[in-house]
């Protein structure tokens, strides 16, 4: 297992989150958090991070996105630009130069982003591989935007099967409408 307390930058799993605990709502569908963020809401938050590590469908759904965006949009977050890992069972073809796909193991797949970051924070996206990262223990953080919506239906915050994971709140604070909650995970 990977130590994740050691270097500069934290493993943070990043989520927007309808109060009754959806991250995307049915179709994968993403795109009702922006009714509620701006994709250039929080600069430090984007200052502070090195790398993505995210997962195929989160891949696939901001490709999509960014195509129905205006021409230049930014796919993962307004303010940040850097190098973003997705993890897949098989890259796209034709592959697609801007990502960088890996496959295999979930703590070799972390340590690779982490070596890219540069120090800085690796953000988790998608609910498979930040599954993936707490069972193994590779997670610092969780930060969630909780935003003042009830989906009823969609993708979960955790996948099922995920056994108990403590956390330590670190703090609590609200930008609009919008309610911010950063944990850290308890090792």
């Amino acid at each position: 297992m990977s130590d994740t307390s050691t270097g500069n930058g934290k493993v943070v799993v990043n989520r927007s989150m309808s109060l009754d605990g959806f991250i995307a709502g049915p179709g994968h569908a993403m795109n009702w958090i922006f009714d509620f963020i701006a994709p250039d809401a929080f600069p430090e938050i984007a200052a502070a991070t090195g790398a993505m590590l995210i997962g195929r469908r989160t891949y696939e759904v901001a490709r999509r996105q960014k195509e129905a965006a205006e021409p230049g949009g930014k796919e993962y977050g307004g303010g940040w630009s850097g190098p973003v890992f997705v993890l897949t069972h098989r890259s796209p073809e034709p592959p697609d130069a801007a990502n960088m796909f890996l496959t295999g193991d979930i703590g070799e797949a972390v340590a690779t982003a982490r070596g890219a970051a540069g120090g800085k924070n690796l953000e988790i996206l998608g609910a498979d591989v930040a599954s993936q990262c707490l069972r193994r223990g590779l997670v610092d953080e969780i930060l969630v935007y909780v935003l003042p919506v009830l989906l009823g239906d969609g993708i979960r915050f955790s996948s099922p099967g995920l056994s108990r994971i403590d956390l330590e709140p670190i703090s609590s604070t609200r930008s609009g409408v919008v309610t911010i909650l950063r944990f850290r995970v308890r090792k």
